[in-house]
C-alpha cells in the first residue's frame, strides 16, 4: 500500500515493435554543437562534456499542444538526436558502448532561457531551466539496425519557418564518446535516454507556435503552444 499512487514510467514507441520503451532517465549533454556554444556566448569544454538531467515524467509525446509553460518569458526550443541505450554500461569501452545503443529518435529539449541566464550568472544549477514538466517532447525510436549514423541534417522550423539546420556530423562528441565518459559515473541501464546537443539557431516560442523538427532517416517531432484565450 502507498499513500498514494505512484506514477509510472514513461514509454515511448518503437518502429516495427508492439512493444513500447519505457524511459527511466534523462541525461542531457550540454554545448555539444560548437556553433550554438558561441551562439549562447561560450565555447566547447574541450577538457571533458558536462551534463544536466531532465525527469521522465518531463517527456510529451510528439504531436502534443502544450500550455505555455510557467515562471519564463523566454521559452526556447532545442531540437536534439536521442540515443536509447538497451543494455547495461558501466566504465564502458567504446566498443561496449557502441553495442549498448538500441535505438536513435528525436527530440525537443525545450528551455526556460531566461531562468537558465539567471543561474548563469549566479553559478547556479540549471535545473529550473530545464528540468520541468513537459519539457522533453519525444518522437518515436527507430532501432540501431536500421539507422546508420553519419552526416544526417538535424533541422527545426518555427511556423514553417528554417530556424535551425545543421549536420549531427557537426556534433563535438559523438553517441560512443559521450556512453564511455557517462559510463564513469553512472551505472548506465536500458530505460536511459540520452539528449545529444543542439546546433545554432535556438530561440523563442510564443502562444500560438507550432515547433517542427528532425533528423533525417528517423521519426521527427512536433508541438503546439496553445494560443492564450
Amino acid at each position: 500500500m502507498t499513500l498514494f499512487p505512484t506514477k509510472s514510467y514513461p514509454t515511448l514507441p518503437v518502429q516495427g515493435e508492439t512493444d513500447a520503451y519505457p524511459v527511466h532517465r534523462i541525461f542531457c549533454v550540454g554545448q555539444n554543437y560548437a556553433d550554438h556554444a558561441a551562439e549562447v556566448g561560450s565555447t566547447v569544454d574541450t577538457e571533458a562534456p558536462f551534463f544536466f538531467l531532465k525527469d521522465a515524467q518531463a517527456i510529451v509525446p510528439t504531436g502534443s499542444t502544450l500550455p505555455y509553460a510557467p515562471g519564463t518569458e523566454n521559452l526556447h526550443y532545442e531540437i536534439e538526436l536521442v540515443i536509447a541505450l538497451g543494455a547495461p554500461l558501466f566504465r564502458a569501452t567504446e566498443e561496449e558502448a557502441q553495442a549498448a545503443i538500441y535505438g536513435y529518435g528525436v527530440g525537443l529539449d525545450m528551455t526556460r532561457r531566461d531562468l537558465q541566464a539567471v543561474a548563469k550568472k549566479k553559478g547556479r544549477p540549471w535545473d529550473f531551466a530545464k528540468n520541468f514538466e513537459q519539457s522533453a517532447v519525444m518522437g518515436p525510436i527507430t532501432k540501431a539496425d536500421a539507422f546508420t549514423l553519419a552526416n544526417q541534417r538535424i533541422w527545426l522550423s518555427l511556423d514553417g519557418e528554417m530556424r535551425q539546420d545543421g549536420k549531427v556530423s557537426d556534433m563535438v562528441r559523438g553517441p560512443v564518446e559521450v556512453l564511455v565518459y557517462l559510463s564513469k559515473f553512472y551505472h548506465l541501464q536500458p530505460g536511459d535516454l540520452i539528449m545529444t546537443g543542439t546546433p545554432a539557431g535556438i530561440g523563442a516560442v510564443v502562444d500560438g507556435s507550432k515547433v517542427e523538427g528532425g533528423v533525417d532517416g528517423l521519426d521527427g517531432v512536433t508541438v503546439t503552444y496553445s494560443a492564450a484565450e
